[in-house]
């Protein structure tokens, strides 16, 4: 009996750890330029659990609802993207200072070629190569974005991938299932939208589904969307193409 109640005892006390963990609480902090330690204005943070997100201000401050062990993602143009947890003991002692290092960047040689037109529109349109790409109307977004073989072939494959435990669209999304539920409510956030709108990098889209880039690429070219599209669209519009290509996942396999 004794050792029945030491047990009890034990599963109360890890029972109000783990509520206290899940309370939400705000953090704050600021953050500064390591080389010259002065504040950073308009750096996106964003808390990769909650989908929640907030810029700082003119003098690098910022507060965000969180819990305890909640990871952070923070950006900004120009500098090495930083991801910290949020402990106890950040909580209790108040502010905290948060250092962000520039990048540094080589820029490329680039060769600009020109099409050598006649004038002639019947003559010109033949020249100036056509992709034969079908394009996808994404929600939210003001124009079409070219996608890969044909729209049958994307339902094929998606298809495809439920009835075979192989392929990696099964993997991915059987698997994912929480980050990809992520996918609504980062359109939701304002912060989360706008830096993904501004990013080509994958970085911090990959965070948040808890992905690398190269699964990205991989993922979109077997919903069928072109190798172009993948290398010149924005981190929001891949967000797009991976969210319908979920949709009609979710629409096959109940079928």
């Amino acid at each position: 009996m004794r050792y029945f109640t030491i047990l009890l005892l034990i599963i109360f006390s890890l029972s109000a750890v783990a509520q206290v963990n899940q309370i939400s609480q705000k953090v704050t902090g600021t953050i500064i330029n390591d080389n010259t330690l002065k504040a950073i204005s308009n750096v996106n943070v964003i808390n990769v659990n909650k989908v929640k997100g907030v810029t700082t201000d003119i003098k690098g401050y910022f507060e965000l609802d969180v819990s305890v062990n909640d990871t952070l993602h923070i950006a900004s143009l120009g500098y090495q993207s930083l991801r910290v947890r949020v402990t106890n003991d950040w909580l209790k002692n108040g502010i905290a200072k948060l250092m962000l290092t520039e990048k540094a960047i080589a820029l490329e040689e680039v060769i600009v070629r020109k099409y050598d037109l006649t004038g002639y529109l019947e003559i010109d349109s033949k020249l100036i190569p056509d992709k034969e790409n079908y394009r996808y109307s994404i929600s939210g977004l003001p124009q079409g974005y070219e996608s890969g073989d044909t729209s049958p072939g994307a339902f094929t494959r998606v298809l495809g991938s439920i009835f075979n435990p192989a392929d990696m669209l099964y993997n991915f999304f059987g698997k994912k299932t929480n980050e990809l539920k992520k996918l609504k409510q980062m359109k939701k956030d304002d912060t989360v939208r706008n830096l993904l709108e501004s990013k080509f990098d994958r970085e911090t889209l990959g965070v948040l589904l808890g992905i690398d880039k190269k699964e990205i690429s991989e993922i979109l070219s077997r919903c069928s969307y072109s190798e172009e599209f993948v290398k010149t669209a924005n981190d929001l519009q891949i967000m797009d193409a991976i969210s319908e290509c979920y949709e009609q996942y979710k629409v096959l396999k109940k079928k």
